[in-house]
């Protein structure tokens, strides 16, 4: 079957009720262990049907967000998850309140029904409104950004098109692009700050009504956050910002001499050589031919992983008209399925698709056969170290994709992994302020993001008056979708970074590492995972020192005269 094949069906609410009504009822009546086990079962059955729905609505929609069939679709969606959610939080009350807990735990893991406790402390029947609310407010901020027609270069273009100029040697285009994604900011201003004020109002009204002091715990509980907290976090944004801003100041300060520049300007970022930026060769077709060579070499069981991404169409690819932004992977657990959405532009960015993206998919088919959903796909977290690490352990083939600029771009790709952790402690730290002060005045938040980005990165000066007032945040996505998400992929990069180091040592161990800890799935917590995976915990003060000291030595070793 190819994806185009995979049939979706509008889910049956009534039906899904009934069921786990009786999956409830029978799970209470339990007379012994193997009656409860079949319950579970069953259950895991009803959630892969609504995952897969879910999976496939979003996709098509997010494909096309004008498709009038399935945007009906996620609204529906929308607005019936959060109800569907009360029917599993009830089956769940009832199995952890079972006589059988012991013997189940046994037979499912600890860490499965550790999930379900904590998940039972963010939902309530009475917060259902609100989770509708936030799903639609979600769904309007990917619209609004979908919904970018920008007149520029002779083209309309969308915000991920326009961005691809930022690579252009003519420093006037770059200027010219950010100018013209700021207008588009500036003239929907308005929706953007209502979207993210009424977001913030609907998810402190939730942390008021389920009893939490704050949303910053009720965030860190729906991320199933199980052994680290806010103030652990909180130490581990503060290493980073007096162990990374210095580094990353002195990287910035090589670029600007490199490009022979008075002043670094935000729009000059992008730009890191003044023979210009590596750029794949090659179209769409080709690259993934490319990759596909790629994987087949790197190891078997990568190779069959990407053969049926391609043979079932699991991958859309390309920027087009009314496709919204971004990149993500998601899965269809009723095909066994991942699938890799992303917005080619013709920039590096494609191949960090490539290889991002399939490092999540990957793991998610080395699970597929794991027997319980929420035990297959591990936090969010240790998500990343999947995608993270499988771009670094894509170096050897840079040569397919970027011949005769191979050192540029595993110099670009490797301190673009230094460079970025201040922008993710500064995304994480924005949301904690606004969370914590959650009645800050639209303007007022602007103000205190342009502080902060000053704070975590001095670098960016800004030309343009509109990302001077602080409106950058609009366009990442997950400050409005998934608040907190982000210190993730600092913290997964950590990670990433370390299998960099020991694949340098010795290849064959850290490969064994990496697939154990894919085939590991959601089996643990994150920081038992990354015992599985033989890593530091980037929490444990020193890491961050340790890894960054590894990494700016390697990229010392890289001839310099290959990167003007």
């Amino acid at each position: 079957m190819k994806f185009s094949d995979y049939k979706y069906e509008r889910l049956n609410i009534d039906e899904i009720k009934k069921k786990l009504e009786v999956a409830t009822s029978n799970v209470k009546n339990a007379k012994s262990a193997n009656d409860a086990i079949k319950e579970v079962l069953n259950v895991n059955e009803i959630k892969k049907d609504t995952d897969t729905m879910a999976s496939l609505c979003y996709v098509r929609y997010t494909i096309n967000v004008f498709d009038e069939f399935y945007e009906a679709e996620q609204e529906f969606i929308d607005e019936t998850s959060p109800v569907v959610e009360e029917y599993f939080n009830n089956f769940n009350k009832a199995l952890v309140a079972s006589p059988f807990i012991n013997e189940l735990e046994n037979r499912f893991g600890k860490k499965f029904f550790e999930e379900i406790r904590l998940d039972l402390k963010t939902f309530s029947p009475d917060i259902i409104p609100l989770l509708q609310e936030e799903n639609k407010l979600s769904s309007a901020y990917s619209k609004l950004i979908a919904s970018a027609k920008i007149n520029f270069d002779g083209k309309e273009l969308n915000i991920r098109q326009v961005s691809a100029y930022f690579n252009k040697k003519d420093r006037e285009i770059r200027r010219e692009a950010e100018e013209a994604i700021g207008s588009f900011l500036e003239e929907n201003e308005d929706k953007f700050d209502d979207i993210y004020d009424r977001l913030v109002k609907v998810r402190c009204e939730m942390a008021r009504i389920l009893g939490f002091d704050s949303y910053v715990e009720l965030g860190y509980a729906r991320l199933g956050r199980m052994d680290y907290d806010s103030k652990m976090v909180e130490g581990y944004r503060d290493e980073i910002y007096s162990s990374l801003v210095p580094l990353v100041s002195k990287m910035y300060e090589a670029q600007r001499e490199r490009l022979g520049l008075d002043t670094l300007m935000s729009y000059d970022l992008a730009y890191e050589f003044a023979s210009g930026n590596p750029t794949p060769q090659g179209d769409t077709k080709e690259l993934v031919e490319k990759a596909n060579k790629m994987y087949h070499e790197m190891s078997k069981e990568t190779g069959e992983f990407f053969d049926f991404m391609v043979e079932r169409e699991l991958m859309d690819l390309e920027s087009k008209k009314g496709k919204d932004s971004g990149g993500y992977c998601t899965y269809f657990p009723n095909y066994d399925s991942p699938f890799i959405f992303s917005n080619f532009n013709g920039t590096s960015d494609d191949i960090d698709v490539l290889t991002h993206e399939a490092g999540h998919a990957f793991q998610a088919y080395c699970s597929k056969d794991v027997e319980l959903l929420e035990n297959m796909s591990p936090t969010l977290e240790a998500c990343e170290i999947h995608s993270m690490s499988m771009e670094f352990f894509a170096w050897p083939w840079m040569n397919l994709f970027f011949p005769g600029q191979v050192e540029k771009r595993l110099y670009s790709h490797l301190s673009g992994t230094i460079t970025f952790l201040p922008y993710g402690a500064l995304v994480d730290h924005f949301q904690h302020e606004i969370y914590l002060n959650p009645l800050l005045s639209k303007d007022e938040r602007k103000a205190l993001w342009r502080k902060l980005e000053k704070k975590y990165c001095p670098w960016k000066v800004y030309g343009n008056k509109e990302y001077d007032k602080g409106t950058r945040w609009f366009l990442q996505g997950h400050i409005f979708e998934s608040p907190f998400y982000y210190i993730d992929y600092t913290l997964a990069q950590v990670c990433a970074q370390q299998f960099f180091i020991k694949n340098l040592e010795n290849h064959e161990k850290a490969w064994q590492d990496y697939y154990a800890l894919c085939k590991a799935g959601g089996s643990d917590t994150f920081l038992n995972l990354l015992k599985v995976a033989h890593l530091k915990n980037p929490f444990e003060k020193g890491t961050i020192e340790f890894v960054t000291e590894k990494l700016n030595k390697y990229l010392e070793t890289i001839d310099k005269e290959k990167l003007k």
